[in-house]
């Protein structure tokens, strides 16, 4: 089948002429905040950023099993052409504490960074929530308002009303906390 007679998945399809212009906006500030944090990063945020990526590839594994596979059969005696010299495998031990200590901590960095940045985006991600269900909720008042101006009927006043009411963010953010403390009730005082 050829890419002409394919039906189309969305509309309109990504990237295409037809695609808003906010959308294309929004892609482009937030291609721009991505190199922006990368440029605030610091030297050492940026290292651990590659030394954490390093780590956890493939090559990196591979690397060391090589690595511990020689060790091991060098200092076993089955290689007789290279001398034992950590018969009791205490020099390997240490060694791989050592770094362990090291990768938890480049890890741990590259963890913190992401972490700040994904708040942001979840404050960002808040921010617009709160935006759009006040202006849903303004828009809602005004289609009530022009439907009774017009004399249109309401289908059901109740639902209507009720959606019509503006969110108090610290009120749902209080149940919540209340719905929370009420399982760990519930659970033994589980967290």
């Amino acid at each position: 089948m050829t890419s002409e007679h394919r039906p189309r998945v969305t509309y309109p399809e990504p990237g295409g002429p037809d695609m808003a212009a906010v959308l294309r906006r929004n892609i482009e500030a937030m291609r721009s905040q991505r190199e922006r944090e990368e440029a605030e990063a610091t030297w050492g945020e940026r290292v651990a950023a590659k030394i954490s990526a390093f780590t956890g590839s493939l090559t990196f594994v591979f690397m060391h099993l090589v690595l511990v596979a020689s060790w091991v059969a060098v200092n076993l005696g089955w290689i007789p052409i290279v001398p034992r010299f950590d018969r009791t495998f205490v020099i390997l031990a240490t060694v791989a504490s050592v770094e362990a200590i090291f990768l938890s901590t480049f890890v741990l960095m590259a963890q913190n960074r992401i972490a700040v940045m994904a708040e942001r985006r979840a404050a960002l991600d808040l921010q617009i929530n709160l935006l759009a269900e006040y202006e849903i909720t303004q828009l809602i008042k005004l289609n009530a308002a022009m439907a009774e101006v017009l004399g249109v009927g309401r289908a059901d006043a109740h639902d209507l009303d009720e959606i019509a009411q503006e969110v108090a963010p610290e009120a749902v953010l209080e149940e919540i906390a209340v719905q929370e403390q009420q399982v760990r009730k519930n659970d033994g005082g589980k967290p």
